[in-house]
């Protein structure tokens, strides 16, 4: 792809956070949205969770597939094609008659939403070339997540209760449209200048693996552990295929090989306990402001304020802090400041406190805010320009699966805690065992940061990447056409 000049690629940077906004803030505005959802669909606990979860699935099984598809066959025609399917799904989903529609409807979103983040962080990373303006891009980039947030919850509230939950997929139309037709006259066409062939058997395991692990996760409480034991078994031989079969293929869907890699790896396990984290966040939050304390929609977005708020500022902090000092640092803050937020409600119930409420949703904010770049960063960073649309695949996989995960355990946890009780009389005791799962996932940010970041683990990302261009260079001519 030829160099671009500064102002053409802040525009391409500023094409692709539109795409990272909608699929962002479709989130957001949905668990604004949930409670009234329930009443209008007759949905239940885990009904909720597969709205939910349904769209994160899909997402995380397919990113690979779209990542190493657009490095193949051209990442802006990829790019194109997610922003057409993400903005008929939207429209699908505003006039879905019951809740099974919805679900269906939110899996063509997810079809679309997969050919996006990780396409758009790769034509990210083949423009801008250096170093520390990649890491301020992907600040940039970070903040986004934070603006979606802000917004999310605030624009929500006013659509559901003016208009009602089915204009929350509205907000979608107009921004997925324009960034298509943006698209379209601005960004220029690239792809890796090796053709990756397809891995059909390997995106069947990935797909087997985390459809059967989610559903007997979220299916566990009402169905029993018994009924769920055939489902745990198909994730576990799907692993155990996917790790035998992987490495044998010249061009896998998974490249184990990069994780061998320290950081890569780091990054990936992060991003997965961040993103359960914001999952069950979220969820647990929406839920308690709405129907326990019975909050309007609105009320419930303005609540959310004090975690959407630093979230969007602390993004580009942490892009600057990756850029000049390394990822070390915005990890130990996002580590420690979620622990702590998760420690606030399990072990000193801050939802009974509106300043302890306050306190607990701004830590969580802070910590999410700084976690971001980091990730993203230390995933594409050390890893060749050719694989940029892989690696970062692999990145936005461990994002949605952690928070597929997220939102499938600790609804699974509120489940059983509640077990006949009412939300209003038994969801802070229900929910406790939740937060500590959360206050967990936050330790496991503060651990890896500080492992993951030194010397050694710089030596094994430089070892690996060498191994990756040398395997690139033996490759033969032709052989991945």
């Amino acid at each position: 792809m030829p160099e671009l000049t500064h102002r053409r690629r802040m525009l391409v940077l500023a094409i692709c956070c539109m795409s990272l906004l909608i699929v962002s803030i479709d989130n957001t505005i949905l668990n604004v949205a949930l409670p009234s959802i329930q009443r209008d669909l007759h949905a239940s606990t885990s009904g909720l969770q597969w709205a939910i979860d349904a769209y994160t699935l899909v997402l995380a099984t397919l990113l690979m597939l779209s990542g190493s598809t657009a490095d193949r066959i051209g990442r802006k025609r990829v790019f194109m094609t997610g922003l057409v399917l993400f903005t008929i799904g939207s429209l699908l989903c505003s006039l879905a008659p019951d809740l099974t529609s919805l679900i269906v409807f939110r899996m063509v979103q997810a079809v679309g939403g997969s050919m996006l983040n990780p396409v758009a962080m790769s034509i990210i990373t083949n423009t801008f070339t250096d170093p520390r303006e990649r890491a301020r891009a992907i600040g940039t980039w970070g903040a986004v997540v934070g603006l979606s947030m802000a917004a999310g919850p605030l624009v929500g509230g006013v659509l559901v209760e003016s208009v009602g939950w089915r204009s929350v997929f509205w907000v979608n139309l107009p921004v997925g449209l324009a960034a298509l037709l943006l698209t379209l006259r601005f960004v220029p066409e690239s792809r890796a200048p090796k053709a990756r062939r397809a891995d059909p058997v390997g995106q069947v395991l990935v797909i087997a693996l985390f459809g059967a692990l989610t559903y007997a996760i979220i299916e566990a409480p009402s169905a029993g552990l018994a009924s769920v034991l055939p489902y745990a078994a198909v994730a576990l031989v799907a692993l155990i295929a996917l790790l035998v079969y992987e490495p044998r293929r010249p061009e896998p869907l998974i490249d184990l090989r990069f994780f061998r890699s320290v950081p890569f790896s780091g990054a990936t396990v992060t991003a997965v306990a961040a993103f359960a984290a914001l999952g069950g966040f979220l969820f647990l939050s929406t839920l308690y402001l709405q129907n326990v304390r019975g909050l309007s929609a609105l009320h419930a977005g303005l609540w959310m304020l004090p975690m959407a708020v630093p979230t969007f500022f602390c993004a580009p902090l942490s892009g600057r802090l990756v850029g000049n000092r390394g990822p070390r640092l915005p990890l130990l803050i996002a580590g420690g400041a979620m622990t702590v937020s998760g420690v606030l409600f399990a072990a000193f119930e801050a939802e009974t406190s509106n300043v302890t409420l306050f306190l607990g949703y701004l830590l969580f904010g802070v910590g999410f805010g700084f976690v971001n770049a980091p990730i993203t960063n230390t995933a594409v960073s050390g890893m060749p320009r050719a694989q940029a649309g892989v690696a970062a695949a692999v990145a936005s996989t461990s994002r949605q699966l952690g928070q597929t995960l997220g939102v499938a355990v600790l609804g699974a946890v509120l489940a059983s805690g509640l077990s006949g009780s009412s939300y209003a009389t038994g969801f802070v005791t229900a929910s406790r065992p939740g937060w500590w799962i959360l206050a967990g996932c936050g330790l496991a940010v503060l651990v890896l940061g500080a492992v993951t970041s030194g010397h050694w683990a710089h030596r094994t990302a430089e070892r690996t990447a060498q191994q990756l261009e040398t395997a690139e260079v033996r490759q033969p001519v032709g052989a991945g056409r």
